[in-house]
Formats: structure tokens, sequence, C-alpha cells
């Protein structure tokens, strides 16, 4: 069995397969249970790829040289978020003042709470920059990881938590708050939420989505050429 493993390892195939697997069974489990908003198909899919590794005592790192292309493609889906912007482009154009005045401090405030509440705890300085970037959309997160020391692993998997909770809190802070604009609904998840948060606003409405989009690119790239400034800067 573990020779079979160790063959099957050596080439992508049973990465991406056990990948593709997990998601199609994610989705499959949620819409069994009525898809609920707050659970997107990807943490479940997650759980279960994590509990397959377990059982066949597969190494992460040897998993995740086999899935690496899949990574490829963070890129070209994030580039192609460009398409509903620009259909929605009359209504960006409408509320850029605020969506600008806004952006700076939460996206400072979406890496300051964590890291602040890690450091109080104790966490060492790698846990610290793992938790940095958990609001940036993976593509771009990576990066920064890498440059200020995290690790990537463990950043992975704050982003997820983070997209999960992204999910539950904005759509319950719109409802205590009374909040039905999709513009503002979308904005906060695509903020918040990263990649996660975009699926769930676009299921909301194609102007949500687009909203969703917008956030999550001007989250990462002012994380991304601020956040390692910063980190140099605080001597972290």
């Amino acid at each position: 069995m573990n020779e079979l493993l160790d063959h099957l390892l050596a080439t992508p195939i049973l990465a991406i397969a056990l990948t593709l697997t997990a998601n199609v069974a994610g989705i499959r489990l949620l819409k069994a249970v009525g898809t609920p908003a707050w659970c997107p198909p990807v943490l479940v899919a997650s759980l279960l790829l994590a509990g397959v590794l377990a059982l066949l005592s597969i190494d992460y790192a040897d998993y995740r040289r086999g899935a690496a292309w899949l990574m490829l493609l963070l890129g070209p889906a994030t580039v192609a978020l460009g398409l509903p912007l620009h259909e929605q482009m009359p209504q960006i154009r409408a509320l850029w003042r605020p969506l600008m005045a806004c952006l700076p401090l939460a996206a400072l405030l979406a890496a300051a709470y964590a890291v602040g509440i890690a450091w109080l705890l104790g966490a060492p300085p790698e846990i610290l920059a793992s938790l940095a970037p958990k609001s940036v959309t993976a593509p771009i997160a990576i990066g920064i990881t890498e440059q200020i020391g995290g690790s990537v692993s463990l950043m992975m998997g704050g982003l997820l938590i983070t997209g999960v909770a992204a999910i539950g809190f904005v759509g319950l802070g719109a409802r205590l708050l009374g909040i039905h604009d999709e513009r503002i609904i979308g904005f906060a998840l695509g903020l918040n939420g990263h990649a996660l948060g975009t699926v769930r606003a676009f299921e909301i409405g194609p102007v949500a989505g687009a909203f969703a989009s917008l956030g999550m690119s001007l989250t990462g790239i002012v994380s991304a050429l601020l956040l390692p400034l910063a980190w140099r800067l605080v001597g972290a």
C-alpha cells in the first residue's frame, strides 16, 4: 500500500483526484442539507480532504507538491473577476469616494486584530506573520506570507477560517443593522472574506458580486503594498 501511494504521489494525479473528489462531495453534501449560506462547500471539502490525508498517512507537503499546479489557477480566476467589475462600473463610480475612504482603515483592521490577539496570547513571530494576510485573496496572500516570513500552510488555514467567519458575520451584521444595499454587503464580503466572501456575494446577486470583487481586489493591492513595509517598520 505504501509503495502504491509513493508511486501515485510521484505524479500530480492522486493529489488532483483527491482535491476534485472532495470538492464534488462537499457540494453534494451541502445540497443534501439545504445549502446553508454560512457554510461554503470549500469548508466541507477541506475537512473531507484533511480526513482522507490523515487516514492514508499522506504528508501535507507531498499533497501540496502534487496539487501545486491548481494554485496557478487562482491567479487567472482572480483576474477574471474584472468582467463583473466592468459591468457594474457606473455604480462603482458613483460610490468610489466612500469606498476609497473606508478601504485603508478596513484593510488595516483586517490584519491588525488577528495579529494583535495572537500577540497578546504570546504567539511566535512565524504565527503572527501567517495571520497578517488572512483577509487577502490566496494568490496575493501567499506572496505576502513568504515575504514576511510566515508559514503558507498556516496562512491557508487562517484564510479558510476567515472566509467562513466573514460570510456569517457580514450576513448577521447586515440583518442587525438593517442594511439591504447589495453594494455595501458585497463590498464588506469581499474585503473581509476574500474569495469565499465573493462567492457568497455572487449568490446574493451580480451587483453584490461585483462589489465583492472590488473589495477583494483593492484589499489585496493595499495589503501587498503596505503590509510587508509595515512588517519591516515594526521589526516583526
